[in-house]
């Protein structure tokens, strides 16, 4: 009986199914059709398995209905990888376009998508997002925006002349730890951060293979730290100033040790309160760890509070697991489940959720409220409620990209043989200028605004 009683439940479910996928096209043929550049570790990290989810179930709610989220084409500098997903994912995901070469963005975005995302090495950002947006498609860049405030500032305006979303990927905004520390923050149980330290520490395969042919005169710090440069300056404030930046690294494993190319980079933001006091971070990114460290990365921030200290260690999240033959290698003794994890559900559906995939779910939801969330006058009333969202928009990127390209900077006049640079930023005219030992005149990196 009990046999029988579930599958005649299964069976009920499968028709439901049916009748939804069947009838959902038939009432709704709103779509929106993505285009993805870029098909590296992170593509097959988060967007692989939400691309999947959506072509399995579309995105629903209830203020802009049911809307199809279709992966429509890829733009890559090969296509290998595309062509391997394309078998690999038959029945999955749409049977997408896959353009490769020189001419892949250009091509994607004719192929009719409405939406873009860009997920190749940081230097490349720019250009695909800057085609993206003179195209008029909403775009979605994973962190860093760009690397300096004259690129922001000229694909912010693209969005704004265009009418669309211009978005970043900061995933670890919606990690559970981090959405809990900024939850206190707002309601005042942690009050006035004076102080912190931040760590992000990656395994030496990041830097010598998956990431092996960019890495070239690039940096941990802009690569990762931003994660935290981002969850700093949302977090405390915007009651704050950027006020100065401090960087200095190490050179010899993944390149010469004169080299441009970075092993570990110590960062250091400093933030002026209106009051006249500061808070200071210090970040320290690595991508040499070794291979059979334990975790997949370490990760770890301790913020002063003038009422309380808050520490997270996300490899130590209360579980180890150890397989013979397994771990460190296949397996990892401290796994992070909240970032996405593959599971069991307890009705016998398999999934892939966490955060990772969460924070690009809800930049589609974003996409769909601005383009069927009401009517189409009111279009540009939904449009800037979306661009109000600090957490993930162009406009919101300032002071990260002000850190990041700072950074760039002081690490590449260390590499020339001067060490020891820093980076101040205006007060009363927002420009942003470096200075060095034995130089009286500083570079101007940004100029003050008039």
């Amino acid at each position: 009986m009990a046999l029988m009683f579930a599958l005649s439940l299964a069976a009920a479910a499968a028709a439901v199914k049916m009748v939804r996928m069947r009838t959902a096209a038939n009432l709704n043929q709103r779509c929106l059709r993505a285009g993805m550049v870029g098909l590296g570790m992170i593509f097959d990290e988060t967007y692989r398995p939400l691309f999947e989810q959506l072509h399995a179930e579309g995105l629903y709610r209830r203020d802009f209905g049911f809307v199809e989220i279709e992966l429509a084409a890829v733009a890559t500098r090969t296509g290998t990888r595309a062509e391997q997903y394309k078998r690999q994912a038959a029945g999955r995901v749409a049977d997408f376009a896959n353009f490769a070469g020189g001419d892949a963005v250009a091509r994607l975005l004719a192929h009719g998508v409405d939406v873009v995302c860009v997920a190749t090495p940081d230097t490349r950002h720019f250009q695909a997002a800057k085609q993206a947006l003179q195209a008029g498609k909403h775009v979605l860049i994973e962190k860093p925006s760009v690397l300096r405030l004259q690129e922001l500032d000229e694909l912010e305006a693209l969005s704004r002349r265009h009418g669309v979303l211009a978005k970043v990927v900061y995933h670890k905004l919606a990690d559970p730890d981090h959405k809990k520390l900024r939850t206190h923050v707002v309601d005042g149980v942690l009050r006035h951060v004076n102080n912190g330290y931040c760590s992000l520490l990656e395994p030496k395969q990041i830097s010598g293979s998956q990431f092996a042919e960019w890495i070239s005169g690039r940096n941990p710090g802009s690569y990762v730290a931003v994660h935290y440069i981002k969850l700093i300056d949302f977090t405390f404030g915007p009651d704050w100033r950027l006020a100065r930046i401090h960087a200095t690294g190490q050179r010899g494993l993944v390149g010469p040790a004169d080299g441009q190319t970075w092993d570990s980079v110590q960062l250091q933001a400093v933030y002026a309160y209106p009051d006249g006091r500061e808070a200071a971070f210090d970040i320290h990114t690595s991508w040499v760890t070794p291979d059979n460290f334990p975790g997949y990365v370490e990760q770890e921030v301790q913020f002063r509070f003038d009422n309380g200290v808050w520490n997270a260690h996300q490899r130590k999240r209360g579980v180890e697991v150890t397989v013979e033959e397994r771990t460190p290698g296949d397996l990892k003794i401290t796994p992070n489940h909240h970032y996405n994890g593959t599971f069991v559900e307890p009705w016998g559906e398999r999934s892939q959720r966490g955060y990772g995939i969460e924070i690009l779910r809800r930049f589609f939801e974003e996409v769909a409220f601005v383009e069927f969330g009401g009517s189409p006058a009111e279009r540009p009333r939904r449009l800037e409620a979306m661009r109000a969202l600090a957490y993930n928009d162009l406009s919101a990127d300032r002071n990260t990209v002000a850190v990041v390209q700072a950074m760039e900077a002081i690490l590449a006049r260390h590499a020339e043989g001067q060490p020891g640079s820093m980076v101040e930023v205006s007060p009363t005219q927002g420009g942003v200028v470096l200075r060095s030992p034995g130089q009286v005149e500083p570079v101007v990196l940004y100029p003050p605004l008039l």
